[in-house]
């Protein structure tokens, strides 16, 4: 089992979050990933807690089914290993500033008169035009200017931080994967590849898909808990009696009758999108506890679920039945729980390979393949050029 992806080499640039979520996803789909990281500077994502003996958790899951080459961009004889690897590689992705890679030496117009087929992906939070361009910034800062924090939050307590890194994961991750996949489907017809530029803060923007149609259309400018689907109505979380929370979004008619059937109150239903209605279900939801709604409404096809903690979702059995858990060697004959693919293929895909490699792990192995000898690569590491 080789994956729908076994045919394309990636050449790995990025750190943090963005671009190595966008490799795992197509390191699982059975591309062969080479990370290129630095010897001396470790990604932050090494050190971030938790760890697992000895491990970043968060490193080892974002960097399984990957190859690690560690390298010092700064020196001359590394760039040249470069410039060798892209010979073989369809694809670059990287996460550095704009005009980084250019001053390297390693740009798309110099990479790409090397290999013509070459896909070049840069994921830049404001990407590489504009007056920010150069400007530094977190997911925080892309979700506000894109404006999506404007109407996220309660209108008494303002815009709040998501739980999941959205700009990061949802603009850079998931845009890159599908703009540079695209970009193979192109070159099947070309024979050429292309250079792929991905801002977090664009990609966030066009996730504003309802408010920002609403806004651009009719003008209707969006606040927190101002329409259906942002705690306006209804739709909305409602505290159990000791503390814990339900979601509730029975928004079609049979489901707000079957929610309200089920709290004893039927009635209810007439009051439609009311803020009656949601001061209503309050009342009823914090008669009960956590437990006893869970049971209420597990036979009840409503539209309300319990809020979970990562801990109750791991265990949930409707998880466990999608397999979305899976168990990763670790290279000592052990092995670590981590969060599976959750792409399912009739075909099935390749079982994970290893967490995510220590720098440099496969140093040696690369540079065999690009026909260095074992004495050049010891003379390589003692001058530093790799790790």
């Amino acid at each position: 089992m080789s994956g729908p992806l076994a045919s394309l080499k990636v050449l790995d640039f990025s750190t943090l979050l963005p671009g190595p979520f966008a490799s795992l996803m197509l390191a699982d789909m059975g591309a062969e990933v080479l990370r290129i990281e630095s010897p001396t500077r470790p990604d932050l994502l090494r050190i971030l807690p938790p760890h697992d003996l000895g491990t970043s958790a968060s490193h080892a899951y974002l960097n399984r089914n990957k190859r690690s080459l560690a390298l010092d961009l700064k020196q001359a004889e590394a760039l040249e290993i470069v410039r060798e690897l892209v010979k073989d590689y369809d694809i670059v992705l990287e996460q550095f500033r704009p005009g980084v890679m250019e001053r390297l030496g390693l740009g798309y117009e110099a990479l790409k008169a090397i290999n013509p087929r070459l896909i070049y992906v840069s994921i830049t939070g404001y990407g590489q035009t504009g007056p920010y361009k150069d400007r530094a910034g977190h997911d925080i800062n892309y979700l506000a200017l894109a404006g999506v924090a404007s109407y996220t939050g309660r209108q008494d307590s303002g815009p709040v931080p998501l739980g999941v890194q959205l700009a990061d994961v949802g603009g850079g991750s998931l845009h890159a994967v599908v703009g540079l996949l695209a970009a193979v489907v192109a070159r099947q017809q070309s024979g050429v590849g292309q250079y792929l530029d991905v801002s977090m803060t664009d990609c966030s923007f066009s996730l504003n898909a309802m408010a920002g149609a609403g806004y651009l259309a009719c003008g209707v400018e969006p606040a927190r808990e101002s329409h259906v689907l942002n705690g306006g109505s209804f739709y909305d979380y409602y505290r159990s009696r000791d503390g814990r929370w339900m979601s509730v979004g029975s928004l079609e008619p049979a489901f707000m009758q079957q929610l309200c059937e089920a709290l004893g109150r039927p009635e209810l239903a007439a009051l439609g999108l009311s803020p009656k209605l949601k001061a209503a279900l309050q009342v009823e939801f914090e008669k009960r506890s956590f437990d006893e709604l869970c049971e209420l409404f597990a036979g009840v096809d409503a539209c309300v679920e319990p809020v979970l903690s990562l801990s109750e979702a791991v265990e949930h059995p409707q998880l466990k039945a999608r397999q979305l858990v899976s168990q990763v060697p670790r290279g000592d004959g052990s092995t670590q729980a981590q969060l599976a693919c959750p792409l399912k293929f009739s075909e099935g895909l390749p079982p994970p390979r290893h967490i995510g490699a220590v720098v440099g792990a496969h140093t040696d192995e690369v540079l065999a393949q690009l026909g260095f000898s074992v004495q050049r690569i010891a003379e390589l590491r003692q001058a530093k050029v790799v790790g």
